[in-house]
């Protein structure tokens, strides 16, 4: 804490911009909190990105300090190999690189999961290119830009040191896997041998990875023992790299079963496990299959609340996410990632 409050401090000389808030009581050291876990777990969403820009170091140790059981870095790969910590290999939104003349070259358009995207890619960057970028906030319009041009982009390796430091777990995700290793660079190596670094190599690690991916995760099922967790959304949409598969077909009792066999949980959709008020049914059919449950994702912004738990007609404005988060600790979830870790962890004190 104290490198962190100095290098805080030298920041605060080069960027004029509010403090980063103050950290509040750390929770229960590490490893005690991983045997005995309060239920549901906590999973920092990018760091805690409700107030401070996602992926970055400062966002997450805010979220520890908040609390947060688990911090969830979203895991894309540099040109020369190195894992970092980016909610999309294209960075145009969440960095400064569309302004740095120098990368100006970099803008393309590729071809990713089947759509088409434009802009800057972290595979077309080396490491060290990308630290000389700045991120940004992902959604100004919500929650401003007081913090744009403080951090830098971290490296995988930086936030396990990190988790591993300060007693929490680690929840990372495989980004777009297939796509990756389609381009010779794939995520899964680096992402063990990080791992392995900490001595983090079995279930009994506090780590679980995730993937909107199948294949990819049977393969890390093969290779490691760390948990494995199959995310879900909407139904209609095909899983990448899933054989013609789609996520409606992994909610069915014979996929859930199927689930079971390389992944310990589902990381659903919210709208999944709680649908216009009504319980659908999935935490109970999933506990049935011997799969927890991490929903996502649990925002205090009206437009990301059901009207239920919306607080006015600004969609912009705040709403109950403690009411939202208690609905699902109803129903037996057992995790949940949520943006706003201070307000999760009181809705978890208070359900």
């Amino acid at each position: 804490m104290r490198n962190a409050a100095i290098l805080f401090l030298l920041l605060s000389a080069c960027h004029a911009a509010p403090a980063v808030p103050a950290p509040v009581t750390a929770a229960v050291p590490a490893r005690e909190a991983m045997t005995a876990p309060a239920v549901p777990l906590i999973i920092a969403h990018r760091g805690a990105s409700g107030e401070l820009p996602e992926h970055t170091i400062a966002a997450y140790e805010r979220a520890i300090a908040l609390g947060a059981d688990y911090i969830e870095p979203d895991l894309v790969m540099t040109k020369d190999g190195i894992l970092v910590a980016r909610h999309e290999n294209e960075i145009s939104g969440t960095t400064d690189v569309a302004d740095r003349p120098e990368f100006a070259d970099r803008r393309t358009t590729k071809t990713i999961d089947g759509r088409q995207v434009t802009g800057f890619f972290t595979e077309d960057f080396t490491f060290d290119e990308l630290r000389r970028l700045r991120t940004r906030e992902r959604l100004p319009q919500l929650r401003g830009t007081a913090y744009d041009g403080r951090y830098s982009i971290p490296p995988f390796a930086d936030i396990v040191a990190l988790a591993q430091a300060r007693g929490v777990g680690i929840y990372p995700e495989t980004k777009h896997p297939s796509y990756f290793a389609g381009i010779g660079l794939p995520l899964e190596p680096p992402l063990l041998h990080e791992l392995a670094k900490a001595g983090w190599t079995d279930a009994d690690a506090p780590v679980f990875i995730q993937s909107f991916e199948t294949a990819n995760l049977k393969a890390l099922a093969r290779r490691t023992g760390i948990r494995l967790v199959q995310l879900i959304s909407a139904p209609d949409e095909a899983v990448p790299d899933g054989g013609g598969v789609s996520y409606a077909d992994l909610l069915t009792p014979t996929g859930l079963a199927a689930i079971r066999e390389y992944a310990v949980g589902i990381g659903p959709n919210k709208k999944l496990v709680i649908d216009e008020g009504r319980d659908t049914g999935l935490t109970k059919a999933a506990h049935n299959a011997g799969l927890v449950v991490h929903p996502w994702t649990f925002r205090a912004e009206n437009v990301f609340l059901p009207a239920e738990f919306q607080g006015g007609d600004d969609p912009d404005g705040r709403g109950d996410i403690a009411a939202e988060i208690c609905a699902h600790v109803a129903v037996g979830v057992d995790g949940l990632f949520a943006d706003h870790v201070a307000e999760a962890v009181a809705a978890r004190r208070g359900c």
